[in-house]
């Protein structure tokens, strides 16, 4: 099969190779990948185990079945897969298969593979850890990012008041995502400014994070994906999980969450989609689209 392995960190350690189809272990699936997403610094991650293979977001069809109860070939999916083991940037993949949930119906595969980490890590950060409940005030920093524009719409899905931190430039877009109020997140002058609030979710760190516990409530909780945050704040990093990327499904289907995709490129195009990854102004996911099979909805 065609797959992407990287031989040294950094994009210039990229390379389009042919490499033998992985076999399948007990209770895991072969997927045909149709679309693999990519994360801004995910080259640094695999230093340890080289060549890798990057990209840990995918969208495909389940091709063979190993001893599985989950899904069934012809089952079309979508995961966030393992970060310790090889990705999904090749034309086929080896994957558990309880890691694998029925990707969304209304979405293509290029636009559901944007959708598990950034998904998951604001699901995860806002009720898993952050115990958002109806009624409170979160603020969401860096609400248009790729974390933040879910974080702001499942905030507001969840029915609690969502003040997002944004470029001024970004203000409409952070209200389209279903903010109620938006300030602006490069100057310092808003933090003295704001009411307290029962959740912070940051995305961004620096000073706003050092600052961030002033700005809470009685019972107030700090979560941060960006830096260990400072008192009793928390800090985690995303975990697979099928049944919250279920329920993320069910929430895309319903029209109650939107995905951003920035830019795609195919499979032997992606130093390319890497680059565009590492490169200011993006908005949304870069996508690389491994089958073009003409599954946009």
């Amino acid at each position: 099969m065609k797959a992407i392995r990287l031989h040294a960190p950094g994009v210039g350690g990229l390379r389009y190779e042919t490499i033998e189809t992985p076999p399948l272990r007990a209770a895991e699936v072969l997927v045909e990948v149709h679309a693999a997403a990519i994360t801004r610094d995910e080259l640094e991650w695999p230093v340890d185990r080289l060549p890798a293979i990057p990209s840990y977001e995918l969208s495909g069809v389940v091709a063979a079945a190993n001893d599985v109860a989950e899904v069934a070939v012809g089952d079309e999916v979508y995961a966030l897969t393992p970060f310790d083991r090889d990705g999904v940037a090749a034309e086929y993949a080896a994957v558990t298969a309880s890691l694998l949930a029925p990707k969304p119906t209304s979405l293509s595969h290029v636009e559901s593979a944007a959708v598990p980490l950034p998904a998951l890590t604001a699901w995860q950060g806002l009720f898993v850890h952050g115990r958002l409940a109806a009624g409170e005030t979160v603020l969401v920093h860096g609400a248009v990012g790729g974390v933040g524009q879910f974080a702001t719409q499942l905030g507001r899905w969840r029915g609690s008041h969502v003040m997002a931190t944004a470029s001024p430039d970004a203000f409409q877009a952070a209200r389209a995502l279903g903010a109620h109020e938006v300030v602006d997140g490069r100057s310092g002058q808003f933090i003295d400014e704001l009411e307290a609030v029962d959740l912070i979710f940051d995305t961004v760190g620096g000073e706003f994070l050092a600052r961030a516990p002033a700005l809470l409530a009685r019972g107030g909780r700090l979560v941060s994906v960006a830096a260990e945050p400072p008192g009793e704040g928390s800090y985690f990093v995303v975990e697979a999980n099928r049944a919250q990327l279920i329920e993320l499904a069910r929430l895309v289907d319903s029209g109650q969450l939107r995905v951003a995709i920035d830019s795609t490129f195919t499979l032997d195009q992606a130093a390319a989609a890497f680059e565009r990854s590492l490169a200011s102004g993006k908005h949304g996911k870069v996508v690389i689209e491994v089958a073009d099979d003409g599954s946009s909805p």
